[in-house]
């Protein structure tokens, strides 16, 4: 798991041939001002998800994870928290992984915990279960998806 400041993006470009295409896009537009949705940025390769939604609280927030994609997970609005553990330590799944929708969902906790701020990312690799959305308020934010 990476956090850090949209400022700071292209240190992290060496980690994903195709994290260029996805900062450049994301630095080059102001995803803030857009309606939700989906923008294809290179088919199934790189594509965003604009979302808005109500916060939960940390109990009802759950770990989920990933095997096909990276989740690039900014903050437009609002302030969120998401918490992380190591997948490793992820024993309790919920319902098997479904491989059309690339996730899986658990009911182990999180070991540790961030909290993301309009301007600032975090990147959860496939080796990082996340529990996203943990806020007391309203968030807007962009889910991009980079193919490993």
């Amino acid at each position: 798991m990476i956090l850090d400041s949209l400022k700071n993006a292209s240190a992290f470009l060496s980690l994903n041939p195709r994290f260029k295409k996805a900062f450049d896009y994301i630095r080059n537009n102001d995803l803030s001002k857009m309606e939700p949705g989906k923008i294809i940025l290179d088919g199934d390769h790189i594509f965003i998800s604009l979302v808005e939604l109500d916060g939960k609280k940390p109990e009802a927030a759950k770990m989920e994870a990933h095997k096909k994609y990276i989740d690039i997970q900014i903050v437009l609005a609002g302030q969120e928290t998401m918490g992380w553990t190591a997948i490793e330590h992820c024993k309790n799944e919920i319902n098997p992984y479904n491989a059309e929708n690339d996730i899986v969902f658990y009911t182990d906790k999180p070991t540790a915990y961030v909290t993301v701020n309009p301007g600032e990312f975090a990147i959860f690799f496939p080796e990082d279960g996340h529990a996203p959305a943990i806020s007391d308020g309203h968030i807007k934010k962009a889910i991009v998806k980079v193919l490993i």
